[in-house]
């Protein structure tokens, strides 16, 4: 009760409104040691009964709107999910249901119906190699791939080296990988059309996050217009109503993405668009700007206090349009 107070006073209702934003990627059936960040069923779970204690969920698009046009309670907070995955629909739906909670996907249109993404390419080609040690794409530079730690330390290490090439070389590093480790592996990870309907149809906001989820910077300006536009026009052509909202890939202004991709979410018809950077959004951030944050604490005080902590801090980023 008293972290919930704290809260209240944190983040009044009205024109001093402050709205935390939630995000995650994946909710798994059960844990993988190598990927410890990812929550699994139970957690997220607990996650959601976590938040739900100490804040208002509310519908994504509405809670926008009513920041910025001064009518929030006090202690809202929307949940958002990034990039598109299956257990997004299979696992986290029936969760945030049961919570009666409604949250926001942004998906990569690309990937639907049988894609992979290039991290968990990278992901499954290190889980399923029986090498002792593999070589980072694009250097001579050998990590160690023996125990689930050294595993999760060359995952880091190499989507480090490639994440921000361009899609086509970001690719042939993924293709040097997959050749090194004797493994290329074909999961249906990402949703089909018919999941995105039914998240849809199930009361979720679906919204945009490019197709191929390219870093934004790394491509000609065309390109990453087309990237933006046309993800936003698949997910029409696939639930009947355009997205108002979108998720900038990797979410970091000026590393990921700069002020022209922000100007080309406006032109292509979004009402507001998420970075990645941690704090709470207010009216005067940009609408386009808005920061999300996840408490990673696996604990429920540690968890909010965290939240609490992050509802407190400003984001300069949101600001700086």
């Amino acid at each position: 009760m008293i972290l919930r107070a704290l809260t209240a006073l944190a983040a009044p209702g009205g024109e001093r409104a402050r709205l935390s934003v939630f995000y995650f990627h994946r909710v798994l059936a059960r844990p993988d040691p190598l990927q410890p960040d990812e929550p699994d069923a139970g957690l997220f779970d607990r996650i959601l009964g976590w938040i739900g204690s100490q804040f208002r969920v509310l519908d994504p698009l509405e809670a926008c709107d009513r920041l910025y046009d001064g009518s929030l309670p006090p202690r809202p907070a929307i949940i958002t999910f990034d990039d598109g995955y299956r257990d997004n629909f299979e696992v986290a739906l029936p969760i945030l249901q049961r919570h009666r909670m409604q949250a926001a996907f942004f998906v990569a249109t690309g990937f639907l119906s049988g894609g992979m993404m290039f991290n968990d390419r990278v992901i499954e080609a290190i889980r399923r190699s029986t090498k002792t040690s593999l070589t980072i794409p694009g250097s001579s530079i050998q990590v160690p791939t023996q125990s689930d730690e050294d595993r999760r330390i060359a995952i880091v290490t190499v989507l480090e080296a490639i994440k921000h090439l361009e899609p086509t070389e970001r690719t042939e590093r993924v293709h040097e990988l997959e050749a090194s480790s004797d493994s290329k592996a074909s999961l249906q990870l990402m949703m089909t059309p018919d999941q995105v309907v039914g998240l849809y149809r199930a009361g979720m906001r679906v919204g945009g996050h490019t197709r191929s989820h390219p870093m934004l910077l790394s491509l000609e300006a065309p390109a990453a217009e087309q990237e933006i536009a046309g993800g936003l026009d698949d997910l029409s052509s696939i639930v009947g109503e355009r997205p108002q909202i979108f998720a900038y890939p990797n979410g970091k202004l000026h590393s990921d993405f700069d002020n022209r991709h922000v100007e080309m979410v406006q032109r292509a018809g979004c009402r507001y668009a998420f970075t990645t950077h941690a704090g709470a959004a207010s009216a005067s951030c940009s609408r386009f700007l808005m920061p999300r944050s996840t408490p990673w604490a696996r604990n429920r005080l540690r968890f909010r206090l965290q939240a609490l902590k992050t509802l407190l801090a400003s984001s300069a980023s949101s600001h700086a349009i």
